[in-house]
């Protein structure tokens, strides 16, 4: 009898299993369907992104390299269309590029125009290596059109602690010091820059020789020279298919 009562046991035991597998199958199924549609999902995501970056490496390339051979008609034209990109860097990068070839004018609106540019790239930007140097540029592009509280409330955030353009950004302010007359101040920075082991040669030379211009008197000569010698900060430059480099001073393409 005992055999016979764990055998009935063990058939309702089955028949219980069963029945609560037929009633989890959908689950399972529709569990597995999901992670598979996330799974594709990510996929084609990550395929959309590689495609859309690809697309905008080249095309900013192109521009670069209409802009080498003189042609600014086409390299705004190809700009303009990577400005556009859901590629966030190289939309950045194009933005800035645009307004680097509206301060090839004089006109005022045209000034307006490559600022309000340098805003946008600042805001699409994905980081600060990129936002700061935007930001930074719209403050050399008014450094010595705007009044001072515009300039130093543009400069001010990116001279804290971790940003990556900090002497770049103390030295366009030491500028906008000796621009609006406050000599003091401006050597104070300059000292500041000549002295800190984050300034590179060229930032340390110019702190270095704007000092000696104001211990000299000759401090109104310095506006001229700095926009002549560093009309525009560390210029972005890419590659294409490589990744946005910083470069200290270097040459914007115009």
């Amino acid at each position: 009898m005992t055999d016979l009562f764990e055998e009935v046991e063990e058939q309702l035991r089955s028949d219980r299993y069963r029945a609560l597998a037929r009633k989890a199958a959908p689950w399972i199924l529709a569990l597995a369907a999901g992670a598979l549609i996330i799974a594709l999902g990510v996929w084609g995501w990550q395929q959309y992104r590689q495609q859309t970056t690809d697309k905008a490496s080249v095309q900013y390339g192109l521009a670069q390299s209409a802009l080498a051979q003189g042609d600014a008609g086409k390299a705004t034209e190809l700009f303009a269309a990577v400005s556009k990109s859901p590629a966030k860097a190289y939309a950045a990068l194009a933005l800035m590029q645009l307004g680097g070839l509206k301060m090839v004018s004089s006109r005022p609106d045209d000034m307006k125009s490559a600022v309000a540019l340098f805003d946008q790239a600042a805001a699409a930007a994905p980081d600060d290596v990129l936002g700061d140097a935007a930001r930074l540029k719209s403050a050399f592009a008014i450094l010595d059109t705007a009044p001072y509280a515009e300039v130093e409330g543009r400069l001010s955030p990116l001279i804290k602690e971790g940003r990556p353009y900090r002497v770049q950004a103390r030295e366009a302010l030491a500028f906008a010091k000796l621009m609006k007359g406050d000599s003091a101040g401006a050597r104070g920075d300059f000292v500041v820059i000549a002295n800190s082991l984050d300034s590179l040669e060229g930032a340390r030379q110019r702190a270095k020789a704007a000092v000696e211009l104001i211990d000299t008197g000759s401090a109104k000569a310095v506006p001229a020279a700095v926009k002549a010698a560093a009309s525009l900060p560390p210029a972005m430059l890419v590659a294409p298919g490589g990744m946005p480099l910083a470069q200290e001073q270097a040459p914007v393409p115009q």
